[in-house]
């Protein structure tokens, strides 16, 4: 197996745990300005790489690639906003259920199989999720309850642009990939730039840093990995980002280990490692 792709993986992961960091340090920023120098920086800066007009003009673009552009867009904004009202730990693992998802949805849609093993291992991440949020006060206005609904969501919009992706990969280069899962919300956030005055220029810095270090090092890393690694083992080695990002918010922000966090955490986890084993995502 290419140690040079696993290698690559596991730095993907591990800068991938920075998510959290990076977000709850922009906190005075707007959710969807955030939103736009993720997806924003990331197609400023490929465009030059992409060569001729045909291969960055949206209008000429699949309309399955267009749809998984818009999906992750929406992905992300919830995805943001997991972690801007909840705890790292609650919104990376939460997130993490999003190999589940894959597997109801095949399920769903493509009419696979849903063997009795998978679905106790569905049941064992449900659990889990309740596991997390003993504890924590019942209120659809909470913000602990905002953020994990919203995690959950994340991971179901992460999960549909996976299936869809599956048939799509081969028609396009790294960059391109980058470039169309990032176009839409690009272009759909830029009303939040009018809210940018309210930051000041380190946060503007950090947010331009993040967009290149997530939305380009990540990705590229990733696909790197996926070109010589078979998906499931790629997948399963980016559960590294859980525990990056899970002791980053415990070192650096001082957030909370709790027994049911730890437990819970670990039945999601467990339950979406062996998924994965089960039946590779591609």
């Amino acid at each position: 197996m290419n140690k040079k792709a696993i290698y690559g993986i596991l730095l993907a992961a591990l800068i991938a745990g920075t998510n959290g960091i990076f977000i709850k340090y922009m906190s005075s920023m707007t959710i969807g300005s955030i939103a736009w120098f993720r997806t924003a920086v990331p197609v400023l800066f490929l465009l030059p790489f992409l060569g001729n007009k045909s291969n960055w003009n949206f209008k000429k673009a699949d309309k399955k690639v267009l749809l998984i552009s818009a999906i992750n867009a929406i992905r992300l904004y919830l995805y943001l906003t997991a972690y801007t009202y909840t705890s790292i730990g609650n919104a990376v693992v939460l997130f993490y259920t999003y190999p589940i998802v894959v597997l109801v949805l095949e399920f769903l849609l493509l009419k696979d199989k849903l063997k009795i093993k998978q679905l106790l291992l569905i049941i064992l991440a449900f659990l889990g999720i309740i596991t997390i949020y003993i504890g924590k006060p019942f209120s659809f206005q909470s913000n602990d309850f905002i953020g994990m609904m919203a995690a959950l969501a994340a991971s179901i919009g992460y999960a549909f642009t996976i299936v869809l992706f599956k048939s799509e990969v081969g028609k396009y280069s790294k960059n391109q990939l980058v470039y169309y899962q990032n176009v839409f919300g690009a272009i759909l956030f830029i009303p939040y730039l009018t809210t940018l005055p309210s930051a000041d220029v380190e946060q503007l810095g950090v947010a331009i840093i993040y967009g290149l270090i997530i939305g380009i090092i990540v990705f590229k890393l990733f696909f790197y990995g996926l070109k010589y690694l078979p998906a499931a083992t790629a997948t399963s080695l980016m559960y590294m980002e859980v525990i990056s990002a899970i002791l980053l918010g415990y070192l650096i922000l001082n957030e909370a280990l709790s027994w049911n966090i730890i437990l819970g955490g670990a039945m999601i986890l467990t339950s979406s490692y062996f998924i994965v084993k089960m039946k590779p995502i591609s």
